[in-house]
């Protein structure tokens, strides 16, 4: 090799794949946001060749013509068709391959020959010729095959001259494996692996498409499961179930026209919850601690000698996956690498040293701390008013977004304060009071009232705080701005006094019965959005109409083209956001817009 010369790190994934390469003095993962390309590949009912996201659209409607996964047929002699087309598992995935390739020729404005491409480290030599072939069909020298294990310790920056024992934790859409091995300087040895090549998001999947068949049996009495178009727009509705599971503690599955019965169409509309969710999906993670245990006998190694557990693939995001694993090896897993990126941006580090560059880790934007609403809670058995478990943990990568649910403390309670704090504490009034606001109007109900605090972390500093009614959707939100900027301690001070002042003079705590709140003044730099959504739904103007609008457009998405499709679903999560949001403005503006590609899809 020249002293330096252009080499790509490249994770081809069972679910998503990513390149990433030396650029700015840093590893980057390129391509458009974001940076992930769906491992699909299909050819449209004209024989044009599609891979990644244009591939995932088709398979709504033309699965037959579609293919994914296929990491895990790669070293078998299968074969996979695409309408009247077969293709090897390595032909498949040269095309995922020459995709990224070309994110990366026209990112960086230069040819892609050289590669290092990443393999899960219990892959046969099968898998891994296999995985070469693939890069040779596709125009690559594959100047390495690298275990993702070995990536994702690179990409977390272990190699500092320290020897350390690391149990990389990698559950991806398709395939699941952990590794145990030991890091010293630029060397990386895998002690044990084991996994399932059977095991992932996939399944995952296929347990959320069953819960939905079976509701949508229950209501309508009409099994889908045989039906290739609904079955597929079915099991991508479960995904995104899935995808939306991780971060919100519900998930409203809304999928229309799915079946006509006696000339009438037949919709899905259905509620999910995180814990039946959790509970489905609880065998096969059981499964995955098993693994745990038998990669730590055959490395030699108890879990008091594990320095760090890392998590790798999309999968671990869910919280249980955490809970598991802390409750397992005593040790709070490592996020500060994107998990559906760690792999890649591992490869580039050492594709980047191949091609002569000095990297030692990869640079990643997180937040430095944690944040989070104090509530009522027991500590010690006995009831408290300042338990606090973050919502956003420190070392989350940016930009973040997450949200927890908590209820009121007594019936027909009307109105919330919200408290909210950094640090780590379980005892709020031992962190940094960052600000409060107030939601009033609740309904009053008999039972105690469910109420979503979500958190959002941007890339510039800035948290946004909103707290939102479950049942009725009201809500209103606060902006902090600087929310890393440091306090000093008479700041710190002065702020909790007032806040134990506050608290001490409720009737009830955490502010339920309190009806002062916002005259005690602005908190330190937390100014309140103007945005409150007190409007019910049924008065929002124009929700009727884009509901119909929504309908037929549903109606036609198997009937149009795959472009079409793309951009009519852009627009129905415009609407439903709008709806959400109580927009009006933002909702008569994607109305218009589905109205008018209606008039033109409608007209062919």
């Amino acid at each position: 090799m020249t002293e330096t010369e252009l080499v790509v790190g490249i994770d081809l994934g069972t679910t998503n794949s990513e390149i990433a390469a030396y650029v700015d003095g840093q590893v980057r993962v390129l391509g458009p946001d974001p940076k992930m390309l769906p491992s699909c590949v299909g050819l449209s009912p004209a024989g044009e060749l599609l891979v990644g996201l244009e591939a995932r659209h088709q398979q709504v409607l033309y699965p037959e013509r579609t293919v994914r996964s296929i990491k895990r047929k790669m070293g078998s002699a299968e074969t996979v068709a695409l309408g009247e087309q077969h293709f090897t598992p390595p032909e498949i995935s040269a095309f995922i391959l020459r995709e990224l390739a070309g994110w990366a020729r026209r990112e960086l404005g230069a040819p892609v020959s050289k590669a290092v491409i990443t393999v899960p480290a219990y892959f046969s030599d099968a898998q891994r010729n296999a995985t070469r072939e693939a890069g040779a069909l596709a125009g690559l020298e594959v100047v390495r095959i690298l275990n993702e294990p070995t990536a994702a310790s690179l990409a977390h920056g272990f190699g500092d001259g320290r020897r350390r024992n690391v149990m990389v934790y990698d559950l991806g859409g398709g395939t699941f494996d952990v590794s145990v091995v030991t890091i010293e300087g630029d060397v990386t040895e895998v002690l044990a692996s084991h996994g399932n090549n059977r095991l992932g998001g996939d399944d995952f999947n296929d347990l959320l498409f069953e819960r939905l068949a079976k509701e949508f049996e229950t209501r309508h009495h009409v099994d889908l499961r045989g039906d290739s178009v609904a079955r597929a727009r079915l099991w991508w509705a479960a995904e995104e179930a899935k995808k939306k599971l991780s971060f919100d503690p519900y998930v409203r599955v809304r999928e229309e026209n799915l079946a006509v019965a006696e000339g009438k169409p037949l919709h899905l509309d259905f509620e999910l919850s995180r814990e039946e969710y959790e509970w489905m999906i609880r065998p096969l993670l059981d499964s995955t601690l098993d693994s745990i245990s038998k990669a730590l006998d055959d490395a030699g190694k108890t879990v008091r000698e594990i320095d760090a557990v890392v998590l790798v693939g999309g999968s671990t995001r869910t919280p249980l996956v955490v809970r598991l694993l802390q409750e397992r090896t005593g040790r709070e897993p490592l996020q500060d690498v994107h998990p559906d990126l760690c792999v890649a941006l591992g490869a580039g580090v050492l594709a980047s040293r191949l091609g002569g560059h000095e990297v030692e880790r990869v640079l990643v934007d997180v937040s430095p701390y944690s944040f989070g609403p104090s509530h009522m809670g027991l500590r010690g058995g006995v009831p408290y008013p300042h338990c606090y478990a973050p919502i956003i943990k420190r070392n989350t990568p940016l930009p973040v977004t997450r949200t927890e649910r908590y209820t009121t403390c007594v019936p027909h309670q009307t109105t919330v304060e919200v408290d909210l704090f950094q640090g780590d504490d379980e005892d709020a009034l031992k962190n940094i009071p960052i600000g409060r606001f107030r939601i009033d109007g609740l309904r009053s109900t008999d039972e105690l009232n469910e109420v979503l605090c979500r958190m959002s972390l941007d890339m510039d500093v800035i948290l946004h705080v909103t707290a939102i009614e479950k049942e009725t959707g009201k809500s209103k939100d606060v902006t902090i701005r600087n929310a890393f900027a440091a306090r000093t301690e008479d700041e710190i001070a002065a702020a909790r006094r007032r806040l134990e002042a506050l608290w001490a003079a409720r009737e009830a705590d955490f502010g339920f019965e309190d009806a002062g709140g916002e005259e005690d003044g602005p908190v330190i730099d937390v100014p309140v959005a103007p945005e409150i959504i007190d409007m019910p739904l049924e008065k929002l103007p124009g929700r009727e109409e884009a509901e119909k609008l929504l309908e037929r457009s549903r109606a036609l998405l198997p009937k149009i083209h795959p472009d079409d499709v793309e951009e009519a679903v852009a627009i129905h999560e415009r609407i439903e956001a709008a709806i959400q949001a109580r927009n009006a403005a933002d909702l008569e503006k994607a109305a218009a817009d589905l109205r008018e590609l209606l008039f033109f899809l409608e007209g062919k």
